[in-house]
């Protein structure tokens, strides 16, 4: 049955359907750090015996995004304990959750691995892809290689004593090949609009998950506090207890309890928890606040997802961009959505964003991401409110053009291509500090 405005049919509404929920999904702790644990655990699964030597082989980008951040449950922080972790908890079939039963116990036998086997951990360039990690396992005369790439959770590898293994054991929250969908922000909004609502009612689990991770965040002590701090009475003295504050509190505070390791499930975006985080606390909290109806909600959800996995697919799952600055672009098209505003305001929006954000920097997952997130989040309710008040940068400013998906394409090309030198140089400045 065709759709009355654009044409979509149903089997287009689940295609798309199936590419949200391929690419919203569960995950426990930084994505980056977390794949790698993944494939440790793999490799190990496959190996069938505690590994007597390990070499963990990374791209600059996932090594870039799992040096500075907190493992969960293990008070411990990088790369070591993840891939120690892994080896000794991890279960693959569990997915970006691969760490879920890790207690104190399992943190206490990866720190005797550690010490035992002294796994290597390295950058590689033996492949173009940004998203590489290579396992290599042994123990006494066999040996396992495992290779995640493309995303996540995608074993594109699996090789046992050099023999390759049939890759059908794919994780739960595995991403097939990808269709293109032909998406423009046009398609996106419309879909947003026209889907029926039981095809997206998945997307409220995104608000019950993320929400409950900053509401953890105001009762303890997680990296930096920038949440709590923010839900405080001494915040409200200086920026007012406000539906603004509001926002900013929980979506920094759900980035504070995932950086510093909490073990919290966060409905992550395209492969970032912190994008999810951004794509979904915004909406819902600006939603609760003026008591908007469910389905307003569920639809302003999918609007703001399904811009940021747009966008996503033309930048890449990693890169020099900030990944908030995308996801906050997607949380300033649902507060639009949710301010009453039509395409034309949500394109408004995307461009206030587009001219303002663009440039900066990823230095990799750690506690002060929080603070590009609100950064990134506070920009996406001003950039909303100016697009309601007809406030929109024009095509004589900078990259802005009349075609906001053109907008969306100079922001991509710059973070895909213009800022690749400026990758090299964060991670020669990170992996080069004195200690």
């Amino acid at each position: 049955m065709l759709n009355k405005r654009n044409g979509m049919t149903s089997l287009e509404h689940d295609k798309i359907v199936a590419l949200i929920r391929r690419e919203v999904i569960l995950s426990i702790g930084c994505t980056e750090p977390m794949a790698v644990s993944l494939c440790v655990a793999k490799a190990c699964e496959v190996l069938g015996t505690r590994p007597q030597r390990m070499e963990v082989a990374l791209s600059a980008n996932i090594f870039k995004n799992a040096m500075g951040v907190g493992i969960p449950n293990s008070g411990m922080t990088g790369l070591p304990i993840a891939v120690a972790l892994g080896a000794v908890a991890g279960h693959s079939e569990y997915g970006l959750e691969v760490l879920r039963d890790v207690d104190a116990a399992a943190v206490e036998e990866a720190k005797g691995f550690l010490a035992e086997v002294k796994p290597s951990i390295f950058v590689t360039d033996e492949s173009d892809d940004i998203l590489f990690i290579k396992v290599t396992v042994g123990a006494e005369d066999s040996s396992v290689e495992v290779v995640i790439s493309g995303s996540h959770t995608n074993f594109s590898s699996i090789r046992r004593n050099g023999e390759e293994v049939a890759v059908n054991v794919a994780v739960a929250n595995a991403v097939a090949e990808e269709e293109d969908l032909g998406l423009t922000l046009r398609k996106v909004y419309d879909f947003a609009e026209e889907v029926p609502l039981e095809k997206i009612e998945f997307i409220e689990e995104a608000v019950e998950r993320n929400v409950a991770a900053a509401k953890l965040s105001f009762t303890g002590e997680y990296g930096h506090g920038l949440g709590k701090m923010l839900h405080s009475e001494s915040s409200y003295a200086i920026f007012g207890d406000t539906l603004f504050t509001d926002i900013l509190a929980h979506t920094s505070g759900a980035c504070d309890a995932r950086m510093s390791g909490a073990m919290v499930p966060i409905m992550s975006n395209s492969g970032s928890g912190n994008q999810g985080i951004s794509a979904t606390v915004p909406v819902a909290r600006f939603a609760k606040a003026r008591g908007v109806g469910r389905e307003e909600l569920l639809r302003a959800l999918i609007l703001s997802h399904l811009t940021v996995i747009y966008i996503k697919e033309s930048l890449g799952r990693l890169s020099a961009l900030c990944g908030c600055v995308v996801a906050a672009t997607g949380s300033a098209c649902g507060i639009t959505r949710l301010m009453g505003g039509g395409f034309a305001e949500v394109s408004g929006a995307v461009k206030n964003m587009v001219a303002n954000l663009t440039g900066m920097i990823c230095d990799g997952a750690k506690p002060s991401c929080s603070l590009k997130v609100t950064s990134g989040v506070a920009t996406a309710v001003l950039s909303a409110t100016l697009a309601m008040n007809q406030r929109v940068t024009t095509p004589l400013e900078g990259i802005i053009e009349e075609d906001v998906d053109n907008c969306i394409r100079n922001l991509t090309e710059i973070g895909r291509n213009g800022m690749s030198e400026t990758d090299r140089l964060i991670l020669k400045i990170m992996t080069s500090k004195e200690s």
